[in-house]
């Protein structure tokens, strides 16, 4: 019997930009269902941006980001005959940017001793431009997928 299909919800976009990416990463900012501060904090970082980088729109540089931080790869653990395997998997569409938002926010909250908007704009400047903490995440995931490429033939 299979399992019942989930439902996916649907994002509305975001108030100011109107941009449902956008809503998306708010709402993997926010802790505690304070939705206004992590709005709060997502636009501060893109005035920051627009500030730093007066030829370049802050939306641009986020899309960037996101497209410099998606995997295209990553490893799944799977149990063979009592071992333990890293498996290399294709990463798909909703899961590549779920990824990313999740390392950009990882990354920029590792960060210490500076406002989250600030983090998150130096961070976001960072992988807009191939760099910083997330990047080298997705790097060392592509690193791992290519090292364990002999047990590829373990995916299905």
């Amino acid at each position: 019997m299979r399992r019942k299909k989930k439902v996916k919800r649907i994002i509305n976009p975001d108030p100011k930009y109107d941009n449902t990416l956008v809503a998306k990463f708010i709402n993997q900012l926010m802790k505690k269902g304070k939705k206004s501060v992590a709005q709060r904090v997502l636009y501060r970082s893109f005035e920051i941006l627009a500030e730093k980088n007066k030829d370049k729109d802050p939306l641009e540089i986020f899309d960037q980001a996101i497209k410099n931080v998606s995997p295209l790869v990553e490893v799944k653990s799977r149990r063979i005959g009592g071992a333990h395997y890293q498996v290399p998997r294709e990463v798909h569409g909703e899961r590549r940017t779920t990824l990313a938002i999740r390392w950009l926010l990882q990354a920029a909250r590792s960060k210490k001793g500076k406002p989250m908007a600030e983090k998150l704009a130096a961070e976001l400047l960072d992988a807009s431009k191939n760099t910083g903490a997330a990047v080298k995440k997705k790097e060392d995931t592509h690193r791992m997928a290519e090292a364990n490429k002999a047990f590829a033939h373990f995916a299905w």
